[in-house]
């Protein structure tokens, strides 16, 4: 059993790394580059509003299912997974309308705000509070 939650939390470790690795291939954002540039007096990108928001919704399905991934696999406990799942769905559903607005303003909001607005709606970057949530969790509950 200790196997099968290793390549758990390996898989998902590799999804993760691999839905980066392959970002500019498989999902359409036109932000990619803008943002690599990091130059924010570059032309702001046309874009099709219905294929960026699928390519997100895509993305976030993607990262979301590794993430809970390595949950189970580090915990292997069915209810933290699914309560790491909704935290993370949660940060996705109040960040990505924000991102939206941003992108509708073209960035006015501000160039920085919109970056790390934007690295939480691509970026399954609320995983690193959960995994130490949950170890000082299962620490208090004297589980081992």
């Amino acid at each position: 059993m200790r196997i099968v939650n290793g390549l758990l939390v390996i898989g998902g470790i590799c999804g993760l790394i691999g839905v980066r690795a392959v970002e500019e291939t498989i999902f359409y954002d036109p932000f990619l580059t803008y943002f690599h540039e990091a130059n924010k007096n570059i032309e702001f990108p046309s874009f099709e509003w219905g294929k960026l928001i699928a390519g997100h919704l895509f993305r976030f399905v993607l990262n979301l299912g590794f993430s809970c991934m390595v949950i189970h696999g580090l915990f292997k406990n069915r209810q933290w997974t699914l309560q790491g799942a909704v935290m993370i769905t949660i940060i996705f559903v109040i960040t990505f309308p924000i991102y939206l607005y941003c992108i509708y303003d073209h960035f006015s909001i501000g160039y920085l705000f919109s970056f790390y607005m934007r690295r939480f709606v691509i970026q399954p970057l609320i995983i690193l509070l959960i995994v130490p949530l949950f170890y000082y969790r299962k620490k208090m509950m004297g589980e081992k």
